[in-house]
C-alpha cells in the first residue's frame, strides 16, 4: 500500500464527542499505516463561519482558513468526520465549507459553460458520519440529505471523489460495546486507505 497525504477534518464543534473519538481513532490508524496525516478540528480554528455578503463580495479569509485551503491543496485524500443534525451538517461545518470552497480555489466557471471546472480533482474522500436516527431510517425515509449534500453537491462538485461512507447510529443510547465496534470500523477504514 502506498503512503498518502491525508487531511482529516473534524466537523463536530466539540472534540469531546463520539465524532472526536472516531477522528482520534482514524488519525492514529492512518499514521500507523504509514500515511502522512494532518488534522483540522473546526472548534480550534479562528474564523467567522458566516458568509456575510454571500458570494457577491469577497470576504477576506482568516489565517486559519488560508491554512485549511493549503492543507486541502496538499492532501491526496480527505476524511470528514461529522454528525447529522436536523438531517444535515452542523452550522460550523457548513460555514467552514461556505468560506473555503470558493470560486478560483475549489471550482471555476467559464463563460459559455453551464458547469464549472472542478479544481480539486484527483482527491478522494471518506465520510464518517454519526447520527441519532437509525441509519436505515435516515436512508430510506429521509433519503440521506446530509450525505447527498456532502457527496454530490459539495465534494463531487469540486472534483473530490467520495470512496467510502460509514454511518454510525443511533449514537443516543448506544452502549460502549457498540461504540467499540464503530471505532474498529473507523480504524480498519483508515488502515486500508
Amino acid at each position: 500500500m502506498m503512503s498518502k497525504r491525508m487531511l482529516v477534518i473534524l466537523g463536530h464543534p466539540s472534540t469531546d464527542s463520539f465524532c472526536g473519538a472516531l477522528t482520534d481513532t482514524y488519525v492514529r490508524a492512518a499514521k500507523e499505516a504509514g500515511h502522512d496525516v494532518r488534522l483540522l478540528r473546526l472548534d480550534a480554528l479562528d474564523f467567522d463561519p458566516v458568509l456575510h455578503e454571500g458570494y457577491n463580495k469577497v470576504q477576506p479569509l482568516e489565517p486559519d482558513l488560508l491554512q485549511a485551503q493549503a492543507d486541502i491543496t496538499w492532501a491526496e485524500h480527505l476524511t470528514f468526520v461529522y454528525p447529522i443534525w436536523w438531517g444535515g451538517i452542523p452550522a460550523l461545518f457548513k460555514g467552514f465549507l461556505d468560506r473555503i470552497l470558493l470560486s478560483g480555489f475549489a471550482f471555476k466557471y467559464r463563460k459559455g459553460k453551464a458547469f464549472p471546472d472542478k479544481l480539486l480533482k484527483g482527491r478522494t474522500a471518506h465520510l464518517l458520519v454519526t447520527m441519532d436516527t437509525p441509519p436505515w431510517y435516515y436512508k430510506w425515509i429521509y433519503r440521506m440529505p446530509g450525505l447527498h449534500q456532502m457527496r454530490k453537491t459539495t465534494l463531487e462538485f469540486c472534483g473530490i471523489k467520495p470512496t467510502k461512507t460509514l454511518t454510525f447510529g443511533p449514537i443516543l443510547g448506544s452502549k460502549p460495546e457498540q461504540r467499540d465496534v464503530w471505532l474498529e470500523q473507523a480504524r480498519l477504514t483508515a488502515a486500508a486507505s
